[in-house]
């Protein structure tokens, strides 16, 4: 199973119990702040991802980060790290949020860039987000420089990659097939 089938599943059930306890709001508001942490810390995506770091290190460190956070949240950090998939925080976040945002009758929109948006530029995404999807669309802008330039829009299950770090992938693959 891929790692976002995972998170999917993470985020659905996460959603489910946070209906059960009429907490969906307080937990999206978690989910938010750990996308925004992670993605602004180049370091702490570094000590998820690694399988030197202690699995007890990791979790004091998640629970001093997002101290203050939903019992709901708390427990979710617990389960990744118990069941060594702590690496899918931010995407269990991001997939949480997009479940959330649809059960309110709302699209989130993510919208990756090395840089982040103007005002005037991010009014443009959301208006052609909205004529695509035809629904009430919400954008998040999430930095991520390794993608060089350009943008990843991701509206659901839909992803458009017009970065320049894929433009060049492209362009290796096609120099490497033609040798």
């Amino acid at each position: 199973m891929n790692d976002s089938r995972a998170a999917t599943r993470y985020a659905k059930a996460i959603l489910d119990l946070a209906k059960e306890n009429k907490a969906t709001d307080a937990v999206e508001s978690d989910m938010r702040s750990v996308m925004a942490t992670i993605s602004d810390s180049k370091e702490l995506r570094s000590m998820l991802a690694s399988p030197v770091v202690k699995s007890e290190v990791k979790k004091k460190s998640l629970t001093a980060i997002f101290k203050g956070g939903h019992n709901i949240t708390n427990g979710l950090i617990n389960l990744l790290v118990d069941n060594k998939r702590i690496n899918m925080l931010n995407e269990v976040a991001l997939k949480y949020c997009i479940l959330s945002e649809q059960l309110k009758g709302k699209d989130v929109a993510f919208v990756t860039t090395a840089i982040p948006l103007t005002p005037a530029l991010e009014k443009k995404v959301l208006k052609q987000v909205a004529q695509i999807t035809g629904n009430e669309v919400t954008l998040e802008n999430v930095i991520d420089e390794s993608i060089i330039g350009g943008f990843v829009l991701r509206v659901g299950d839909l992803q458009y990659d017009a970065s320049v770090a894929n433009q060049l992938g492209d362009l290796k693959r096609e120099f490497t097939n033609s040798l």
